[in-house]
């Protein structure tokens, strides 16, 4: 990939770090300035405090998988469409659908957005 181009990147090893829940190596595929946005959440700035964030939702939950279906590439821009099955703490499980959209500088992540709607999650 060049810094014009997100086509062939391979978001695999990303996907695994948060099916991991290892909010250290996740941050490690994003720029020290990058910006982060879950859901209906504020937008969230910087590596630290993306970090955080993202072991504050891993603290409610007891795990989660990611299955790509299907991408997208533009330029620097990369869109990827699937399903996420999250397992609560008491055991249950819920999948739902998820579109997530990529801004590269060169091989990192300035600008991750997720498209999803949480609330089913937390509604048990």
């Amino acid at each position: 990939m060049t810094n014009n181009s997100a086509a062939g990147v391979d978001t695999g090893g990303m996907f695994a770090a948060i099916d991991s829940k290892n909010s250290e190596a996740f941050v490690g595929f994003l720029t020290e300035d990058a910006v982060f946005r879950f859901g209906s959440a504020p937008a969230v700035h910087g590596r630290h405090a993306i970090r955080a964030a993202v072991d504050g939702f891993f603290g409610t939950i007891a795990g989660c998988s990611h299955q790509v279906h299907n991408t997208l590439g533009n330029g620097s821009t990369l869109v990827c469409e699937g399903e996420v099955t999250y397992r609560r703490e008491n055991g249950t499980e819920v999948t739902l659908p998820f579109t997530d959209v990529f801004e590269y500088d060169g091989k990192l992540i300035s600008q991750y957005k997720i498209y999803i709607d949480i609330s089913p999650l937390y509604s048990e």
